[in-house]
């Protein structure tokens, strides 16, 4: 039985990909919840605050003030917050363990395959300072064969797991933004087709919509001082 929601979870956020997982997911799931920003432009990640939430300083991060026995939980990760809030409440994550499987499978996917390869192309084609012509043929090219492998799985299903999951909401943000990755959606008429019935759906837009006029408050590709924080960083001690 899902457990009662009596207090709001906090979203620590921005508008990215990463960051719509977890709106998008809340919306869904119809749970009470307060935004926090976190611009990661300004290096408002490394706050003290944040980072005992997130030690990998990375957004989005949730603290559930209903957690587990009623005690409050924080929980790091995209793709783990999306696992705890659908165990949670028991919504698009299958509860039998051959259906979890099969939305782990894809949801994994994204967080090490399509995640990183579509964030390197947009980084290398995008923001890097000197376009380097390998490596963006090698993101691009890699990021293509990804929607190859999306597209085909979408050939004969309307979801990528059959029904509606944690694994749909993982992949769409980093699929909407086919164009900024140099892609050809005609390619892929399964996946188009596939982003036109999530695009579509209310909580989605609502979702992308949760403080979406934060994203262009930089433009990365020119403003120096973000690139440094968000592409400059090493180890802290």
């Amino acid at each position: 039985m899902a457990q009662l929601q009596t207090r709001p979870i906090q979203l620590y956020y921005w508008p990215t990909p990463n960051g719509w997982k977890i709106s998008i997911m809340l919306e869904e799931c119809g749970l009470p919840y307060e935004v926090i920003p976190v611009n990661i432009a300004k290096g408002e990640q490394f706050r003290p605050e944040f980072l005992a939430l997130s030690p990998n300083n990375k957004i989005p991060a949730i603290l559930d003030p209903d957690g587990p026995d009623g005690e409050p939980i924080s929980v790091f990760e995209s793709g783990a917050i999306l696992q705890y809030l659908g165990r949670k409440t028991g919504l698009f994550y299958p509860a039998d363990e051959r259906g979890r499987v099969e939305v782990d499978q894809w949801l994994f996917w994204q967080m090490a395959g399509l995640g990183p390869m579509a964030g390197q192309t947009h980084h290398f084609r995008i923001y890097a300072p000197e376009k380097i012509a390998y490596a963006i043929d090698r993101y691009t090219n890699e990021t293509h064969r990804l929607y190859g492998v999306l597209n085909k799985r979408l050939a004969d299903r309307d979801f990528v797991a059959g029904s509606y999951s944690i694994a749909d909401m993982a992949i769409l943000g980093w699929a909407k933004l086919w164009e900024r990755q140099g892609q050809d959606i005609a390619e892929f008429p399964h996946m188009a087709r596939w982003l036109e019935r999530m695009l579509a759906r209310p909580a989605v837009k609502r979702g992308l919509a949760v403080n979406a006029e934060d994203r262009n408050r930089t433009d990365l590709a020119t403003d120096k001082d973000a690139q440094k924080v968000l592409f400059g960083q090493r180890a802290r001690s």
